[in-house]
């Protein structure tokens, strides 16, 4: 059901939305800033954005967001309603998913733009740069990720993240 929807998204990224609060122009902007960050920091991917800005792009039908998360994470701690999940490591040994790349490529065109979103934004970054590799030239990290950084006494929540900012998420 999530892939369909997706689909019709990563194949029309630049799709009008009614109630979409930006503009084809102002979500252009956001990326182009983010691309240009990106090349001052030489990062190996298309580059970084907030928790707000990827809502306001997805949300637009502007871009695809995928979970790179577990599917215990996703269970219980909670996901982005309507987003498609490709994990980058599975199970609780976290181990590397070797068919991350066949997997998006099913699911994803290589001209979307495509969001990734893990945890805390490392595991997602390094999806962005497997998908840059593969020739998804317009991947993008969830700074913060869903959950945000670890604070002072090691719990998540409290520092950033796509739940700390109060966007639209569910949980199971």
């Amino acid at each position: 059901m999530l892939d369909t929807q997706h689909s019709d998204l990563a194949s029309n990224q630049h799709l009008s939305a009614q109630n979409a609060t930006s503009q084809p122009d102002e979500l252009d902007t956001l990326l182009a800033t983010a691309r240009e960050r990106a090349r001052a920091e030489g990062l190996p991917f298309a580059g970084g954005v907030s928790p707000t800005e990827a809502w306001e792009l997805a949300s637009a039908g502007y871009a695809v967001l995928v979970d790179v998360r577990t599917n215990e994470e996703r269970k219980f701690v909670g996901h982005v309603p309507d987003t498609l999940h490709v994990a980058w490591m599975t199970g609780t040994a976290m181990t590397r998913n070797p068919r991350f790349v066949k997997e998006l490529e099913a699911k994803v065109r290589k001209d979307a733009v495509v969001l990734f979103l893990c945890r805390s934004g490392k595991r997602s970054a390094a999806a962005a740069e497997a998908a840059s590799k593969a020739g998804f030239a317009n991947a993008f990290n969830i700074l913060e990720g869903f959950e945000g950084d670890l604070d002072a006494d090691t719990r998540r929540g409290s520092l950033g993240g796509w739940r700390y900012h109060a966007l639209p998420w569910i949980q199971d």
